[in-house]
């Protein structure tokens, strides 16, 4: 497909990664619609432009949360072609000591704010016949965990599973899919727990250290620039890879979760009918990667 002309909408698009991939779409003529919360962070954004020359995005103010406004920019931005699910926060603590506001909070913005994209974006995209991708910003947390980041890790992980099956979905509309799974990257979005919304401030974690936090955030001045995050981004869009992987920083992380994975699985035989069940779930994803519909009779 050629991409020059057609539409993108980025959730979290004024900053850090979101304003990454913008700037690649606006270098290859692609035209944006960019949400945004901060309003000097739209400001920012839009002076980009306007220096490069650029006609500057549409901006919508959206909390990726908030589902009637989400349908309302849907009603309001038109059809649209690449679909880039981004916004999300960073929040890190000890997974036992976290509240339901903890849980709801990181799980509201990076899985539901995720799910509200599709569910009020997609239909549009499929009616318009004319094809498009959907990109789900993951993180390297949906294949590494750690201790300090439980209920993010579980955010992304819960992306992960979804993007990879709604790839199978939309291959018939010719809508392609990628999971995208950045490593360090130099954005600030080691500070969001200091922008924590007062309805989720029932937190179970300790209050954040300013101080700590801060010298915690000079890792990320160490990161891979958004900029390049985005172009590494429009490249699988072309691509239309099914993941993209925009740093080569975790090999040793997958040989040893694979690894690990293979040495859990028991020595032990199959029995027959099993494999023939497996065996039909392996060519059904086949097909159903190449654009056929797939049902349950297909299973078995």
């Amino acid at each position: 497909m050629e991409w020059r002309g057609k539409t993108a909408f980025i959730t979290g698009g004024v900053s850090g990664i979101g304003f990454g991939i913008a700037r690649a779409f606006s270098n290859a003529g692609i035209k944006l619609v960019l949400s945004y919360r901060n309003e000097d962070y739209r400001e920012q954004a839009e002076r980009w432009f306007i220096d490069q020359g650029r006609v500057a995005p549409r901006f919508v103010k959206l909390d990726v949360t908030d589902r009637q406004r989400f349908a309302e920019v849907a009603e309001e931005i038109g059809d649209i072609h690449i679909l880039v699910n981004n916004a999300g926060v960073s929040v890190f603590g000890p997974t036992d000591e976290a509240s339901y506001a903890d849980y709801d909070w990181i799980m509201g913005v990076n899985f539901g704010g995720t799910v509200n994209g599709l569910v009020s974006l997609l239909p549009g995209m499929k009616a318009h016949g004319e094809g498009g991708h959907v990109v789900n910003v993951a993180s390297m947390a949906a294949f590494c965990a750690g201790p300090q980041a439980g209920i993010y890790t579980a955010s992304k992980f819960a992306i992960r599973g979804l993007t990879e099956s709604l790839r199978y979905n939309l291959a018939p509309y010719d809508i392609g899919v990628s999971l995208m799974c950045p490593g360090l990257t130099n954005t600030n979005a080691w500070d969001s727990a200091l922008k924590r919304p007062a309805g989720f401030a029932e937190s179970g974690f300790a209050p954040p250290d300013r101080d700590e936090l801060e010298n915690f955030g000079k890792a990320f001045d160490l990161g891979m620039e958004p900029l390049e995050v985005g172009e590494k981004t429009l490249r699988g869009i072309v691509e239309n890879r099914s993941l993209i992987l925009t740093h080569p920083d975790h090999r040793e992380d997958f040989d040893e979760i694979y690894r690990w994975m293979v040495d859990a699985l028991p020595d032990e035989p199959v029995p027959e009918g099993r494999a023939e069940i497996e065996r039909l779930r392996r060519e059904a994803n086949r097909d159903a990667e190449a654009g056929m519909r797939i049902g349950l009779d297909d299973l078995t």
